[in-house]
């Protein structure tokens, strides 16, 4: 393939033109594609495999409002403030009702591992630490533009959470519907988030360069999602070598 010509590659993508490559990256690397979650969803799993999916998952979804509240203390403005402080009340909830993190635990609960163990860390692939501390180091030191980007994942996960509940549902006799409540809310709640930084990014991505940082955030973020998934699929599926102090299906 010839290499675009200069002004090609200095050309202002017009907002829709940049929304299409950052779909296009989901297209390509959303970590809906990945074998463990073919697995997943196909009801191809052990129990066992399934819980090591929920307890690693849990370090991701609980490290989500420190990613959040580091970005928080750098926003300018009064609305902006606004709009992540509702993010971190949707995963650490606002004391009336329960937040993501909280769900999670009855997704672990409800598979038979104690909270305790669960949000201790214990049995945490070394894998997982590295590309979710990865992203929060990332959304702490980059720029706004490129922090906000990263959340643009969620684009694609309403796809992916129908997929998992409907499948899941269908294939294990040991989930239902209250061990699954994470994820209804965030049919709704994820839209909303894709709207506002979808438009942030498009508004504040001024030059064509900046529209690349938004893309390579998106890049970046999909890779760790994949890179997580790498993982268990190594240590649970094949060849299925957990290492040194991760969990081990029936221990404990």
């Amino acid at each position: 393939m010839s290499a675009l010509p200069q002004d090609e590659k200095d050309r202002l993508l017009a907002p829709e033109e940049l929304e299409a490559q950052l779909r296009a990256i989901g297209a390509e690397r959303y970590h809906n594609l990945h074998p463990f979650h073919r697995l997943l969803h196909g009801g191809k799993l052990t129990k066992g495999q399934v819980q090591a999916w929920a307890l690693n998952r849990y370090y991701y979804q609980a490290s989500i409002p420190a990613k959040d509240a580091s970005l928080l203390a750098r926003l300018p403005t009064t609305a902006l403030r606004r709009e992540w402080r509702r993010r971190l009340e949707d995963h650490d909830g606002d004391g009336s009702k329960p937040g993501g993190v909280e769900r999670w635990l009855v997704l672990t609960r409800g598979l038979g591992l104690e909270d305790g163990y669960v949000t201790s860390l214990q049995g945490l692939l070394p894998a997982t630490r590295f590309a979710v501390d990865a992203y929060v180091h990332f959304v702490r030191e980059r720029s706004l533009l490129e922090a906000v980007a990263s959340s643009l994942t969620e684009m694609f996960s309403p796809a992916i959470i129908s997929e998992r509940v409907s499948g899941m549902l269908r294939a294990y006799d040991f989930v239902d519907e209250a061990t699954l409540a994470y994820f209804t809310p965030r049919l709704t709640q994820a839209p909303q988030d894709v709207a506002f930084a979808l438009d942030y990014v498009t508004r504040e991505a001024r030059s064509r360069a900046q529209q690349e940082q938004v893309l390579a955030a998106l890049r970046f973020k999909c890779d760790l999602l994949w890179a997580q998934l790498d993982a268990l699929h190594h240590a649970y599926v094949s060849p299925g070598l957990p290492p040194p102090g991760a969990f081990v299906p029936g221990i404990p």
